[in-house]
């Protein structure tokens, strides 16, 4: 079969043949017609993950048949029986184990679910990893309720994308916040409420003047602007956190937390339960995740080369030719 391979750190991906997966015990083999980035994808390009293996054929996302049945695939293998934290042997697919920028990959077959047939393979593509982490955060670890004023951080990528539409399919009332104007104006044309750049340094503030406090607040980066975020989480509210790509909290005051009674609570992936759980929800509500742009299977430098430079509105997908 025909592969994109990482084989070293600075290094271009490339496609190539490699033999083809055999289906181990309680495994099958699925033909994939597409797969997904995810930020995690350009770290391991950079050396920023633990455990790397090379060569590697990276890739969590992917839809495709299985003897004819049209499917996605859960990328979180082991979690384990814990519905509240995942096991020690949890691990995501595109490394260590083989990923989905491939034709095709084998995996357990429990991990094989129906694609929702509303969906393009591309949609299909984009929405296991994003979709399971954006469910878990918003409706498990932060018990979103209708009504409710939620903020999202970092609108334009995959994970916030799809949890804003999910709580407006919930019927909350939604806010973000973004690096770039032009994102939050696309945001605003799918149905939030309004939201506010956090390159300018008045960004918290405009946000209380314009929304008030939020009941939840879902957060992808930490960094220097957790501690703002917590400033705005209401009395009894809740902050969750999936992501910490601007690094360590700093000025954080416990007083912010103790004295409203603020809960913050971490969120990784999620269960196999809680992937049936997204799957229903995209289903009921006809759900369609945002695609931003496609590239071909041979031109998966390129689009590592695009997620890396933050500009995408949604998630970036590979066709991969059968």
């Amino acid at each position: 079969m025909q592969a994109l391979l990482l084989d070293g750190i600075g290094v271009k991906m490339r496609v190539r043949a490699v033999d083809d997966p055999v289906a181990g015990a309680d495994e099958v083999v699925v033909q994939l017609y597409a797969a997904a980035l995810n930020r995690r994808d350009y770290w391991i390009t950079q050396g920023k993950y633990p455990g790397l293996r090379f060569p590697a054929i990276l890739g969590s996302d992917g839809a495709g048949t299985l003897e004819g049945r049209a499917v996605v695939i859960n990328p979180g293998l082991r979690w384990g029986d814990n519905q509240r934290v995942q096991s020690s042997a949890f691990r995501v697919l595109g490394m260590p184990d083989p990923g989905t920028f491939a034709q095709r990959i084998a995996l357990p077959a429990d991990h094989v679910y129906d694609k929702p047939a509303h969906l393009s393979w591309e949609e299909a593509a984009a929405l296991p990893l994003a979709g399971l982490t954006a469910y878990r955060a918003l409706f498990v670890q932060g018990m979103a309720q209708p009504g409710q004023r939620v903020l999202i951080s970092g609108a334009g990528g995959g994970v916030a994308l799809i949890a804003i539409q999910f709580a407006l399919a919930l019927g909350m009332e939604v806010w973000v916040t973004s690096g770039s104007d032009e994102k939050i104006g696309r945001a605003q044309g799918i149905g939030i409420a309004g939201g506010v750049n956090y390159r300018k340094d008045d960004w918290p503030d405009q946000l209380k003047q314009m929304a008030g406090s939020f009941d939840l607040v879902i957060d992808s980066a930490g960094g220097d602007g957790f501690a703002a975020l917590v400033s705005l989480v209401a009395p009894g509210g809740r902050l969750v956190t999936y992501g910490g790509s601007l690094g360590k909290v700093n000025k954080l005051s416990p007083q912010l937390i103790f004295w409203r009674q603020i809960t913050i609570q971490g969120s990784t992936m999620g269960s196999q339960s809680d992937f049936r759980g997204m799957l229903n929800f995209v289903n009921q509500h006809q759900i369609r995740p945002v695609v931003d742009r496609v590239f071909d299977l041979v031109d998966g430098q390129a689009a590592i080369d695009y997620l890396a430079r933050g500009e995408q509105f949604g998630k970036v997908v590979l066709n991969i030719p059968q």
